[in-house]
Formats: C-alpha cells, sequence, structure tokens
C-alpha cells in the first residue's frame, strides 16, 4: 500500500499537469474564434471565383486548358497532407496520416508513383519516419498558413499536371464543422472535377450548363477570349482552394487541440479527487491505528 507521503506526490504531480492542459485550453479557445474568422472570410471568395470558373468553363473554351483536361492514365498522385505542427490534439493528425499513408500505398501496389507534399511538423515526421520523402515540406505554419504557401504548393502542382508528371492532385486536411467538431475532408485538386463546378460531363456547353441549373444562364463576351481568361483564372482558382483549406485545417487545429486539453483537464480532476479520498482514507486508517495503539497502551498500564 502507497504510504501518504507518495499519494501527495502524486496529488501534487497531477495537479500541475491539470494547470497545463487548462492553459493551454484557454489558449485554443481564445485562438479558435479568429482561426473561424479567417476561414470564414475566405469562404465567398472561394465561391465567387468557383463561379466565375464555372461561367467561363461553360463557354466551351475548357478545351485548351490543360488544368481542366483528365489524364488517360493515373499513374503520378500528389498527396497533399495538411497537419499541424504540434501535438497534444487527439486524434488530429493521425487520422489524416493514416488515411493518407494507405491510399499512397494501394497506389503504389498498383505500379502508381504517389508523391507528397506535408503541411505542418506532424506529418513531415511520420512519413519520413516510414521512408517517404516529401517532395514539399512546410512548418512553423499550421496555426497561421500564409498565401505564399498556398502558391508554393499550387505551383509544383500545377507545374506538374501541365508537363504530365502528375496526373491527380488529392488534399486531405480536417475541416472545422465549429468551434468543436471537425471532419476529415479528402479533396480533389487537379484535375478539376464537373461536381466542383455543378456542370456535367465535358464537353460542357451553354446548353449543358443552362440544363444543370434549371435557369437561362447569361452570355458573356469575353476579353480577351475565354481561353486567356480561362489560363488566368485557373491558377488564381486553384491557389485559393488550397489556401482556403489551410485555414479550414488551422481553425480545426485550435478546436481539436481545445477539446483535448478540456479532456485531459477533466480526466486529472476525476484522478486529483480519486486520490484525495485515497489519502483521507489511508490517513484516517493510520489516525485510528495510533488511537487503538494508545489506548491498547494505556489499558496495559491500568492492568499492571
Amino acid at each position: 500500500m502507497e504510504n501518504l507521503r507518495d499519494i501527495k506526490k502524486r496529488i501534487s504531480s497531477v495537479t500541475s499537469t491539470k494547470q497545463i492542459t487548462r492553459t493551454m485550453e484557454m489558449v485554443s479557445t481564445a485562438k479558435i474564434r479568429r482561426a473561424l474568422e479567417r476561414a470564414e472570410e475566405a469562404g465567398p471568395y472561394k465561391e465567387a471565383i468557383t463561379r466565375m470558373l464555372d461561367n467561363v468553363a461553360g463557354a466551351g473554351s475548357e478545351s485548351s486548358e490543360p488544368l481542366l483536361s483528365h489524364h488517360a492514365e493515373t499513374k503520378g498522385v500528389l498527396f497533399i497532407v495538411v497537419a499541424s505542427d504540434r501535438g497534444l490534439a487527439g486524434g488530429f493528425n493521425i487520422m489524416l496520416e493514416r488515411d493518407a499513408e494507405n491510399e499512397m500505398g494501394t497506389l503504389s501496389a498498383h505500379g502508381g508513383t504517389p508523391m507528397l507534399v506535408t503541411c505542418g511538423k506532424k506529418p513531415t515526421e511520420y512519413f519520413r519516419y516510414r521512408g517517404f520523402e516529401p517532395v514539399l515540406t512546410f512548418e512553423g505554419t499550421s496555426s497561421e498558413p500564409t498565401m505564399d504557401q498556398a502558391d508554393q504548393i499550387a505551383s509544383y502542382a500545377m507545374d506538374g499536371y501541365r508537363n504530365g508528371t502528375i496526373d491527380r492532385v488529392v488534399m486531405w486536411y480536417q475541416h472545422a464543422r465549429n468551434r468543436v467538431e471537425q471532419d476529415m475532408t479528402i479533396e480533389q485538386i487537379l484535375p478539376v472535377s464537373a461536381e466542383t463546378l455543378s456542370m456535367p460531363n465535358a464537353p460542357r456547353t451553354h446548353e449543358a450548363t443552362t440544363a444543370v441549373h434549371g435557369t437561362s444562364s447569361p452570355t458573356f463576351d469575353f476579353d480577351p477570349s475565354a481561353s486567356q481568361v480561362l489560363g488566368y483564372l485557373m491558377p488564381a482558382y486553384i491557389r485559393t482552394v488550397i489556401y482556403h483549406a489551410l485555414l479550414d485545417s488551422a481553425a480545426a487545429e485550435h478546436g481539436a487541440r481545445r477539446r483535448a486539453m478540456q479532456s485531459a483537464t477533466d480526466n486529472a480532476t476525476e484522478v486529483i479527487t480519486s486520490l484525495t479520498r485515497t489519502y483521507n482514507r489511508i490517513r484516517q486508517g493510520s489516525i485510528t491505528t495510533e488511537i487503538n495503539e494508545i489506548v491498547g497502551g494505556a489499558a496495559a498500564l491500568e492492568d499492571m
């Protein structure tokens, strides 16, 4: 049985841990509001540029844009895994990492070539330990992503897709549904799917677009040509989609860490309560034993 001194040390240790987890919970709570606001502010711009791409592609000019074409075979796939730089966020990182690793393994087993971009220190360490060397890594910006980071990822993906070394680009990240809940999201970046643009399969025409939306679509005159406009619009669209995912992941990270630290704080409280009860029970037992010894000694003296 543990003595009182050992139990008291454990109570002190758990109390110190509780103070740390409580502080981390408060920090994440303060940060999550701003992170959600950033993601929500970027949402309308993403929707607007998607509608613009819909309109331009609906003019029938997408055939000249390589980023909208589907490759005959899917050999090279670029996996973009967005996680965090720090742990202590529950299953925030490991769920993404394991799912992406399984997909990469399946692709390799079928003769494909997986390529990897990691955003966050944790996924970089995870995949390097398992023998996957990322082509691009970003560390130190998981909670505050930048547009420059999105530009670098988008440029690498688009260059590879145009020259044929990359046939598909897929992004893994956690979507912040609200301040508490997160959903693992797998989003195809390239080629841009018909579902993304709310359009039927190619060739996409003005009449087909009108049929999908159920209303008459406006007719646009493009100057310069629709093909040139599409050439400017596609890179901006890809960068915007990636940047919005980075912002969304940052908000989800703070939410996951807040929930994990809240759970750790609650568990620490339960442990402290249990240890305190044990401490009091043992202390009461030792006091009772001492009293019995004193009474027994007094009775022995009286019998002498």
